[in-house]
C-alpha cells in the first residue's frame, strides 16, 4: 500500500502522522511512504531522517493526497485539505466530527472511508488512541490553567501550589477519565487544593483508591458544582462521551458565582466543550474573557508539546496503521473489533451512529459494508 504522511497545517499544530521509526516500520512491511517535505520539522525529525529509512519526500500535500491510498495525520482535514481527499482514500486520524458540521459534510462529500482515532475501542472499552494524547492534555491543562492564573493575564494572581504562609489554590477537575485523572496528579503535584468530580459511583471509587493522598472525589450533580464553583480558582474540564457533543456543565449563568480571575480550561473543546461559553481558540491567541472568567479552549493543546505528543500518539496508532495497510481496511476491520468503531463514514456512508445522530443523517451499519 502507498501511504502518505503530510504536513498537519492547522494552526500552531506541529505534531506529525508518524516519526521516522514508524516509517520504517511500515517500509519493513512491503509499503511505501511520501511524507510532506518538513512535516516531522516541528517534532524534530527532519527530511534526512525519514529519506534515511527509505521514505520519499514530496514537496506538497497536494502530491502526497494524489498518490497514498491511505493518509496517516494527527487532525481532522481542514479546509485547504478537503478538495485534495479521493474518493475511496482511507484517512486514519483525528476527527470529533461531532463537534464539526462542516468536516462532517466535506467528508460525505469526499466519500473517503474515514477511521478516527478517538472512536477506536479496545475490549475493556478503553480508547487506546484517544488515550495518549488525553494523557498530555490533562497535564498541559493544569500548566496552562497555572500560567492564566497570573494577574498579567487575567487571573486572580495567585500560585496555585501556594507558599508557606498561604493556602494553595483550589482546583477543580470535571471528569474522572485519563485527562482527569492526569491533571488531578499533576494538580497535586504542584501542591494545589484538588477536587475530581465524576457521575459514575465506580469510578469515583477507583479515583479514590489511586489519586495521590489529598484529592477529594464529589459526585458530579449540579447542585454539587454549584456549590464548589464560588471558591475554585481553576476548573479542567474534561468530560468525554465518545463521538458525541459534549454536555455543558458549567452554564453561562454558574459564571456569576465564580470569583472573577477563575480560570476554566475546556480540554473537551474539540467535541463541543462542557462550558456553555466555551468557543475553540488557538494557542496564538488562547484565552478570552467572560463575565471576567477567563476562559482557555485550545483544540489541540498537546501539539504545543510536539516532541512528546508524536512519540506517544505513534506508539499507539502504529500497530493499528500497520494492519490497516497490510490487510486493507475492511479485512483488517473484520479482524479487528477493536477498529469497528472507528469507522465513522465509508464512501458517503455514516457508520458511526452518534455522528448520524448528531446531524440527523441516514446511518449505515458498518458490517454491511464489510
Amino acid at each position: 500500500m502507498i501511504i502518505g504522511v503530510p504536513k498537519e497545517i492547522k494552526n500552531m499544530e506541529f505534531r506529525v502522522g508518524m516519526t521516522p521509526a514508524g516509517v520504517e516500520e511500515m517500509i519493513s512491511h512491503g509499503h511505501t511512504v511520501y511524507v510532506q517535505k518538513s512535516a516531522g520539522e516541528g517534532s524534530g525529525f527532519p527530511d534526512a531522517e525519514y529519506e534515511a529509512v527509505g521514505a520519499k519526500i514530496l514537496d506538497t500535500n497536494k502530491e502526497v493526497y494524489a498518490i497514498a491510498d491511505m493518509i496517516v495525520k494527527v487532525k481532522e482535514p481542514i479546509e485547504p485539505e478537503y478538495e485534495l481527499i479521493k474518493e475511496g482514500q482511507v484517512l486514519f486520524t483525528y476527527f470529533h466530527f461531532a463537534a464539526d458540521p462542516a468536516l462532517t459534510e466535506a467528508m460525505v462529500k469526499a466519500k473517503a472511508i474515514c477511521i478516527a482515532y478517538e472512536t477506536v475501542k479496545a475490549k475493556d472499552g478503553s480508547l487506546p488512541l484517544l488515550i495518549p494524547m488525553s494523557e498530555v492534555a490533562g497535564r498541559m491543562a493544569v500548566q496552562n490553567g497555572a500560567h492564566f492564573l497570573e494577574k498579567t493575564f487575567g487571573g486572580k494572581g495567585i500560585v496555585l501550589g501556594g507558599v508557606p504562609g498561604v493556602k494553595p489554590g483550589k482546583v477543580l477537575v470535571l471528569g474522572g477519565g485519563r485527562v482527569g485523572r492526569a491533571a488531578a496528579k499533576v494538580a497535586a503535584g504542584m501542591g494545589a487544593d484538588v477536587t475530581i468530580a465524576d457521575k459514575s459511583l465506580a469510578c469515583l471509587r477507583y479515583l479514590a483508591d489511586v489519586m495521590p493522598s489529598g484529592v477529594k472525589t464529589l459526585y458530579a450533580s449540579s447542585s454539587n458544582i454549584k456549590a464548589e464553583i464560588p471558591t475554585v480558582d481553576l476548573v479542567i474540564g474534561s468530560v468525554l462521551i465518545p463521538g458525541d457533543v459534549t454536555p455543558h456543565l458549567i452554564t453561562k449563568e454558574m459564571l456569576k458565582m465564580m470569583q472573577p480571575g477563575t480560570v476554566l480550561v475546556d480540554v473537551a473543546i474539540d467535541q463541543g466543550g462542557c462550558f456553555e461559553t466555551s468557543h475553540p481558540t488557538k494557542h496564538t491567541d488562547p484565552v478570552y474573557i467572560v463575565d471576567g472568567i477567563v476562559h482557555y479552549a485550545v483544540a489541540n493543546i498537546p501539539g504545543a508539546a510536539p516532541r512528546t505528543s508524536t512519540f506517544a500518539l505513534s506508539n499507539a496508532t502504529l500497530p493499528y496503521a500497520l494492519e490497516l495497510a497490510d490487510k486493507g481496511w475492511k479485512k483488517a476491520v473484520k479482524e479487528n473489533a477493536d477498529l469497528v468503531p472507528g469507522v465513522n463514514m465509508v464512501e458517503g456512508k455514516v457508520t458511526f451512529k452518534p455522528v448520524a445522530d448528531c446531524y440527523k443523517l441516514e446511518y449505515t451499519d458498518p458490517a454491511t459494508l464489510l
